[in-house]
């Protein structure tokens, strides 16, 4: 039987840039492959395009180890795509790292994470005339796929540490928020993030109603610290 295994785009060592544990130090593992598309996509070689290489579980967490940290993100493209993050995430529980797993929350797979960081995806990040889909099959699939709330329910009643990270680009997104959270059980409005969309740092002025937004609802603004360290580039 051969060793588990994953497609991984990339690994690196770098600070948590996103939600609840900001500024965290953390070793990432990003896998290559999605069943989504979103048409502004950060990391498109984990996704539009995916590219890595095949590397044995064993490998990944003897370079998690090595690396000193005690936090560890799962991302991807999509982490729960494949079976073998379960043995990912469970070794490195057992070292006694921290794993948060960063997911769409399409799918549903019993997996070990001490942080669930669910990503639904609003309208917003469907693809439609993208010239990367000059036929428009992978926009009817992302619209398709985008939300579950059925799985997304059964994530939350797996995992009792979460956060909800909402990628906004316009006062029109709030409605459609509102709509999931309303089918949505046990979240508290702690839990739900507003990340304004874009891979720049954000324009102050630009992101007021994001602001906003987030103190009438007890939400959460949501920056990407990395972006505003290291700016959008690989490995951070």
């Amino acid at each position: 039987m051969s060793e588990p295994a994953l497609p991984i785009a990339e690994t690196f060592v770098s600070i948590q840039g996103e939600g609840k544990l900001t500024g965290v130090p953390s070793w990432f593992a990003r896998v290559a492959g999605c069943n989504l598309r979103c048409g502004w996509c950060d990391t498109p070689y984990a996704s539009w395009q995916p590219k890595g290489e095949s590397r044995q579980i064993a490998d990944l967490l003897d370079e998690a180890k090595a690396c000193g940290v005690s936090h560890a993100v799962l991302t991807g493209g999509e982490p729960m795509m494949f079976e073998a993050i379960a043995n990912l995430a469970r070794g490195l529980a057992d070292m006694g790292v921290h794993v948060t797993i960063e997911t769409a929350g399409t799918i549903h797979r019993p997996v070990h994470c001490d942080l669930l960081s669910l990503s639904p995806k609003l309208a917003n990040s469907t693809p439609w005339n993208d010239s990367r889909d000059p036929g428009g099959d992978w926009a009817r699939r992302h619209e398709q796929r985008r939300i579950n709330v059925d799985t997304l329910n059964a994530l939350l009643a797996d995992h009792g540490e979460r956060q909800l990270k909402f990628v906004v680009g316009n006062p029109s997104d709030l409605a459609e928020i509102e709509s999931i959270l309303a089918r949505l059980h046990g979240l508290n409005p702690g839990d739900v993030l507003l990340m304004p969309e874009g891979v720049l740092t954000p324009d102050p002025d630009g992101v007021q109603w994001v602001v906003r937004a987030c103190m009438e609802r007890g939400w959460r603004f949501c920056h990407r610290l990395h972006i505003e360290l290291f700016g959008n580039r690989r490995g951070t």
